[in-house]
């Protein structure tokens, strides 16, 4: 069984610097509804922690367009934007308390003080990518090595100049992304009847293509199949489908920054 790995063209974005390394004051609300089996404590902490989340989210939208203003307003796709991470130094409350007309509805508004954290810079999870050759010619094949610096579950993409992301693995063949601390895998793994093997896009008359492959890495198993990303053999993703991988971003950031990684391998077609 043949599975192809198809190449699209990205523009390459240049590292930028860091545009702050300050934290941002963001103001957040945050609701939860009251369960038959519910205890007011425990709606009370779900509120608050909606009103934290909410407040990670907007202050990783501020880091986000400084980033875009140093990198010339070149837009990257949305899974490098999780490079991009937010980190509650202290939050004030604003207001709670229960909705006048719906007494099972509580409400926290608050006030967050969000530092920026990087990945990259070594804060966190960490994990490595790097591809068996960066410099293909159409049909040759291709391996994905991968390594965790802590125990946990890897999830690998293809992204494409549309924006259409491809999920490699997990799938119906290789089901288990588990991975150890500090050991080496490869994907394909040997004796997989997988092949990654390079084309170009269909109808593309240039002389060389760029595409990259993503790497996740978290410390929990992430359930991506309510975010769309089906098990299966290459599931495919166009331009009009990126709120998927927008969904995933928001879910990672609303993680603890310690809790997961990214990484990313560039490779190139030629004829």
């Amino acid at each position: 069984m043949n599975l192809w790995l198809v190449v699209g063209i990205v523009v390459l974005l240049s590292n930028a610097a860091h545009a702050s390394e300050q934290p941002v004051l963001v103001e957040a609300t945050g609701e939860a509804l009251m369960g038959e089996h519910d205890t007011p404590k425990e709606v009370m902490g779900r509120a608050k922690r909606d009103a934290q989340i909410k407040a990670m989210e907007k202050a990783v939208g501020t880091f986000i367009k400084a980033h875009t203003l140093v990198s010339n307003n070149q837009v990257a796709d949305d899974l490098v934007y999780a490079s991009v991470r937010g980190k509650i130094q202290k939050t004030e409350i604003l207001q709670e308390g229960w909705d006048a007309k719906d007494r099972n509805l509580y409400r926290v508004s608050l006030k967050a003080l969000v530092e920026p954290v990087y990945p990259e810079k070594g804060e966190g999870m960490s994990a490595r990518l790097s591809l068996s050759r960066d410099q293909l010619r159409e049909g040759d094949d291709l391996k994905i090595l991968y390594q965790s610096g802590a125990e946990g579950y890897v999830y690998l993409f293809s992204v494409a100049a549309d924006g259409s992301v491809t999920l490699i693995f997990p799938n119906t063949l290789h089901k288990d992304n588990s991975v150890l601390k500090g050991k080496a895998y490869e994907f394909p793994p040997s004796g997989s009847p997988i092949r990654l093997s390079a084309v170009f896009l269909p109808g593309f008359k240039g002389g060389v293509a760029e595409e990259k492959v993503k790497l996740i890495a978290t410390k929990k198993k992430e359930d991506l199949i309510p975010l769309g990303f089906q098990e299966g053999m290459f599931t495919i993703y166009d331009a009009s489908s990126t709120g998927l991988i927008s969904d995933l971003v928001r879910r990672l950031n609303q993680l603890d920054p310690a809790e997961w990684a990214e990484a990313t391998a560039v490779y190139r077609i030629v004829r």
